[in-house]
């Protein structure tokens, strides 16, 4: 890459300090070719455009991780719903179980979650390690954690109704599903 191949490269940290809401940038800008090899630090009159650019830059993608979060928590509660009819889907299946195609929502669900936990996971490293916000992302991950504990419950909780099915005599498998839903 030669003079005119080059590009601005940015090694920004961005800070938000919350109590105050005042936005803090720091860190540099150095100017280096396509290959991101031979950086030289800008002068200062370059400095303040490319802080702003920056800045716009580092707002913008702020913004675009948090709205991926709340497409990421869309897509589970779609899931979790596709979870739900497919079992009401399975009890009505029995007393001779379609569990064959059951346990093919159970995989394609599982697929899912785990897809939406891994970006959850790079979301979590991100907050903390570009944006320096560990409170966002102990929040994931404490979110996480209960989202983890929510698909134990519902796990027993199908098991649960599919007993009070098989068992309509029997009222602990009945009292199981009251106490799982109140969960």
């Amino acid at each position: 890459g030669g003079a005119d191949t080059q590009e601005l490269c940015v090694d920004l940290h961005y800070h938000v300090a919350t109590a105050t809401g005042r936005r803090q940038a720091c860190g540099f800008v150095t100017r280096c070719d396509a290959a991101r090899t031979s950086p030289q630090i800008l002068n200062a009159s370059t400095w303040n455009a490319s802080l702003r650019w920056a800045t716009r830059w580092v707002d913008n993608d702020f913004r675009q991780l948090i709205q991926r979060f709340y497409e990421l928590q869309t897509e589970r509660v779609e899931a979790y719903r596709l979870f739900d009819e497919g079992h009401h889907a399975y009890l009505k299946s029995g007393p001779h179980y379609d569990f064959i195609q059951y346990r093919q929502l159970v995989h394609e669900i599982t697929k899912a979650f785990n897809g939406i936990n891994k970006e959850l996971i790079q979301m979590k490293d991100r907050l903390r390690e570009v944006y320096d916000r560990s409170d966002l992302s102990e929040h994931l991950e404490k979110m996480q954690e209960m989202e983890k504990e929510k698909l134990e419950l519902t796990a027993r909780l199908q098991i649960a109704k599919q007993n009070s099915q098989d068992h309509p005599n029997q009222e602990d498998y009945k009292e199981e599903v009251q106490i799982l839903k109140h969960k």
